[in-house]
């Protein structure tokens, strides 16, 4: 299988890198995506693969969304990408260009895109006053970057971003914990 990730690209940081400010919840969904980007051959750990493993391990990220349908939608088109199917798929790259694919990597890493979500989770979780960011951290963080592949995938799932941003602000503003007070 050849990878997505253009040769030559400037690495991100390592999962490793990041890891020491997540909870064990997203430590866990980093973890998923990293070995999901390995198993596509990807070099990088892009925002889909986040979002990917955020809805397979986050219960309160998957309580955000409008219930089963639209997050069997959003998994669909994951799945989609994951397998390579569609052309929309195929021999691109978050925040590349046109640009060769290779065949291999020895390390995956996070790609630019989602080395800045983990970061912009990281200063969200602080900012909440909190020493870890958690998967809804994750989430807003991802859903702030109206550019990265996993909005794409948002938006073709028929989820309103800014409907969905502006809901979990209100959660946050009531008091509740990172999502905490979603349905669950």
């Amino acid at each position: 299988m050849q990878s997505r990730t253009p040769q030559g690209a400037e690495p991100g940081p390592t999962p490793a890198d990041i890891e020491t400010g997540l909870s064990a919840a997203l430590t866990s969904v980093t973890a998923g995506a990293r070995r999901r980007a390995l198993r596509d051959g990807d070099r990088q750990i892009d925002t889909a693969h986040l979002l990917h493993s955020l809805l397979e391990y986050e219960p309160r990220v998957r309580a955000v969304f409008d219930g089963g349908p639209q997050i069997a939608r959003l998994l669909g088109y994951l799945v989609q990408r994951s397998i390579g199917y569609g052309l929309q798929w195929q021999g691109t790259v978050e925040d590349s260009g046109a640009v060769p694919l290779v065949a291999s990597a020895k390390e995956t890493v996070l790609s630019p895109a989602a080395a800045g979500a983990m970061e912009a989770a990281l200063e969200r979780a602080v900012l909440r006053g909190e020493p870890q960011a958690d998967g809804v951290d994750l989430l807003v963080a991802l859903a702030a970057d109206t550019e990265c592949r996993a909005v794409e995938v948002l938006r073709r799932a028929g989820v309103d971003v800014p409907e969905l941003l502006r809901r979990i602000d209100a959660e946050d503003e009531c008091g509740h914990d990172s999502g905490a007070g979603f349905r669950a």
